[in-house]
């Protein structure tokens, strides 16, 4: 994305908090990210441009307050939506990229040195494609998805390492398949002396970034042959409609137990999330998975489409009215 183009996002984004919300210049500062100069010269910036006028009550505005009222409504501490204009999946998939990206910038560009921890997926690595080159050395990269593909190929959705090529930071990768092939197996992978060094650097991580799957015939699990058909079959009959790192959560949240799940390497996400956890997911195929993952209470940021936060909206809406009156 052009620069000049995200000066006018950002600036849209300012002054939609300063004179819609109703947010101090320190507060903007704080919620952008930017020092308050920044925020300050934000907000100068879109009044110069008509972007009080034009901008903020066009689609990005709509947006931005579904983004809010999602925060409210789930207890998120950040959330970005991205408008959807009858995109074909590419469209939306292309839009969540770019924006998620933009998230990612704003916390591995600190100059602090930071431990980042990553999940893996088709949506992650094309979010982390679209991240710019920065040069920090400093930041390392730790993986909480076994790096090792169900044939023993490298895990062609590892997002890790895709970081580390772009920042120059140390990657660690988890030394272990995604799903072992027996219990007895996945505790000898965890009780490795490597894997015990990452699950112990990304239990230190400054913050997380996860994808979020659909389970279903045809999800990712299923197509990358980590799962069979019978065991999505299970799965399902389970209650299962997502995963996060491979781990099976139900409808409401709720995290699944199961044979397949007993086996799963990852390191386990926890809910509430102890650091900044960011998800990323859009896409009609997603929302179901987007909304588990937000009444579980899994998330603390949340990147994803207009559709998808609409139904999440209405789904907490539909959940307060079937609530017994107090």
């Amino acid at each position: 994305m052009p620069k000049s183009s995200e000066k006018l996002d950002l600036a849209t984004r300012a002054a939609w908090l300063y004179y819609v919300a109703g947010n101090t210049q320190n507060e903007i500062a704080e919620k952008l990210q930017v020092s308050r100069p920044v925020a300050q010269r934000l907000v100068a910036f879109a009044v110069e441009k008509n972007l009080i006028r034009v901008r903020v009550d066009h689609q990005l505005a709509e947006c931005l307050a579904l983004a809010d009222e999602l925060s409210k409504r789930y207890g998120l501490t950040m959330c970005e939506v991205v408008p959807v204009d009858n995109d074909t999946q590419e469209e939306i998939d292309r839009k969540l990229a770019v924006a998620g990206a933009q998230v990612m910038e704003r916390y591995l560009g600190e100059e602090k040195p930071m431990i980042v921890a990553v999940s893996s997926g088709r949506t992650l690595k094309a979010v982390v494609d679209q991240v710019a080159q920065l040069d920090r050395p400093q930041h390392r990269l730790v993986s909480m998805v076994g790096a090792i593909a169900h044939d023993g190929s490298s895990n062609r959705y590892d997002v890790a390492l895709h970081i580390s090529e772009k920042t120059g930071g140390k990657h660690f990768l988890l030394p272990a398949p995604l799903i072992a092939d027996s219990e007895a197996e996945r505790a000898q992978w965890c009780n490795h002396r490597l894997y015990r060094i990452v699950e112990s650097l990304s239990g230190d991580a400054d913050v997380a970034f996860i994808g979020i799957g659909n389970i279903g015939l045809g999800c990712p699990l299923h197509e990358d042959g980590f799962i069979t058909s019978d065991e999505v079959a299970e799965l399902m009959e389970l209650g299962a409609v997502a995963e996060l790192h491979g781990l099976p959560i139900s409808a409401d949240g709720a995290r699944i137990e199961s044979p397949t799940e007993r086996r799963v390497t990852s390191i386990r996400p926890v809910s509430p999330p102890k650091r900044p956890t960011i998800g990323f997911a859009c896409g009609e195929r997603k929302r179901t998975a987007v909304i588990a993952a937000l009444k579980g209470g899994w998330l603390s940021g949340l990147v994803t489409d207009e559709l998808c936060a609409r139904e999440a909206l209405e789904e907490a809406a539909d959940a307060a009215l079937k609530e017994p009156a107090r």
